[in-house]
């Protein structure tokens, strides 16, 4: 299952919040999402755990823990929606007003 953890302190590493999801259970994956241009984090990640009884029991557990102040957001990731939705709008205008 992958969650979603979001409102985290900038200073948490992979490291960290792999280790804070272990203790509920094996994690395949950790990814702190940074920002394109300046590589720092953005505040969330993604965690998966192949087990959905542990990712359940790591969500109840970890959801609104506070840690540096903040609390966290756990919940199952969403799947990402497209951005390029429908077709592209109006457009240039080139034969526009043409006789």
């Amino acid at each position: 299952m992958k969650l979603y953890v979001g409102n985290m302190p900038f200073s948490m590493s992979e490291g960290d919040l792999r280790q804070l999801f272990e203790e509920h259970g094996s994690v395949d994956s950790v990814s702190v999402i940074t920002d394109r241009d300046t590589g720092r984090p953005r505040g969330f990640a993604f965690v998966e755990m192949p087990d959905d009884e542990a990712a359940r029991t790591a969500m109840a557990s970890l959801d609104n823990k506070m840690i540096e102040g903040r609390n966290l957001k756990v919940n199952e990731a969403r799947p990402r929606e497209n951005r390029n939705r429908g077709g592209g709008g109006g457009g240039g205008g080139y034969n526009r007003n043409r006789w």
